[in-house]
């Protein structure tokens, strides 16, 4: 088993150019902090693209760059690499396109306040959280503080996307050829923040609404599993969502960080980012399915 090989856009206009007939595999990797190139993470050997191996030899570009910043997944302004490397004629052809996309952008709409700064409201449909005066009777559990009116706002903004996404690749010399994504896993909510300033970004977005420390990992699973849900469904229709795979990692056991801590914990290297083996853990399984895929067996595992 070979690690994936992981090169940048810029990699591609050296002299000599690299040799990508050496590879089994050619991908095209754009993503959210999951698959950034920070410093810290790479120190940590914490990023979730170097951790993926493969049978035979495989190569990703990947156009992530290296920011931790939460950004709208689909701001393809700010990313005319990665959409010229899959929509223009020019470019090679890749066998598959690896996208760590939605996770961030689910936290961010978590962070929405319940007000704007001069102290109107937010109308529920434009956030994912309740204010006290909103929460549902008890018995619904911690979805009395989630908002059903914000999550479809969020999942038509998602699905919208995933198709723009989807109509790109067809548009360049990889038409038709899989895209490869996963569905994060559940943090825990703690004052862990990242070594450039950001962060943390569940924790205080849970204490300005108020919902007790006691629900913040339940609050946060049901989150994180509404996503993996949507996801699934996505993939579920090939007619809307052609060649699209989602592989369910919140199904991987990962340990969780401890309540409270504000450092490297568990699988966890901060509050929203996994650590070492939180990566190995999560990328093994997922390569498995990937390369399933690539070897023609839509279920992700590969042919006897």
């Amino acid at each position: 088993m070979d690690h994936l090989a992981c090169l940048t856009p810029a990699d591609l206009q050296a002299k000599p150019a690299p040799d990508l007939s050496a590879y089994r595999w050619r991908l095209l990797a754009q993503g959210d902090s999951w698959f950034s190139f920070t410093a810290a993470q790479m120190n940590a050997h914490a990023n979730l693209l170097e951790e993926l191996v493969f049978r035979d030899k495989a190569l990703a570009v990947n156009c992530a760059g290296q920011s931790n910043a939460l950004s709208h997944m689909v701001d393809l302004e700010s990313a005319p690499e990665f959409v010229r490397l899959l929509s223009a004629d020019d470019v090679p052809a890749w066998d598959g396109i690896l996208l760590s996309v939605g996770g961030n952008d689910l936290v961010k709409a978590a962070q929405t306040p319940a007000h704007l700064p001069g102290g109107e409201p937010v109308a529920l449909h434009l956030r994912l959280l309740r204010r006290q005066t909103e929460w549902g009777p008890p018995s619904a559990g911690v979805a009395r503080y989630f908002s059903e009116p914000g999550w479809a706002t969020y999942a038509d903004y998602l699905s919208a996307n995933l198709r723009h996404l989807l109509s790109l690749r067809d548009q360049g010399r990889s038409a038709g050829k899989p895209v490869f994504m996963h569905s994060y896993a559940v943090p825990m909510p703690r004052p862990a923040g990242a070594e450039d300033a950001s962060g943390p970004w569940l924790y205080p977005a849970l204490k300005a609404y108020a919902i007790p420390a006691a629900d913040w990992a339940a609050v946060s699973r049901l989150m994180v599993y509404h996503l993996a849900q949507l996801l699934k469904r996505l993939a579920a229709d090939q007619q809307l969502y052609p060649g699209l795979h989602v592989f369910d990692s919140t199904a991987v056991p990962l340990a969780l960080a401890a309540p409270g801590s504000s450092g490297n914990s568990g699988d966890w290297f901060n509050e929203i980012h996994l650590n070492h083996s939180g990566c190995f853990k999560i990328a093994r399984a997922w390569s498995e399915h990937i390369e399933g895929v690539l070897n023609g067996n839509t279920g992700g595992k590969k042919k006897a």
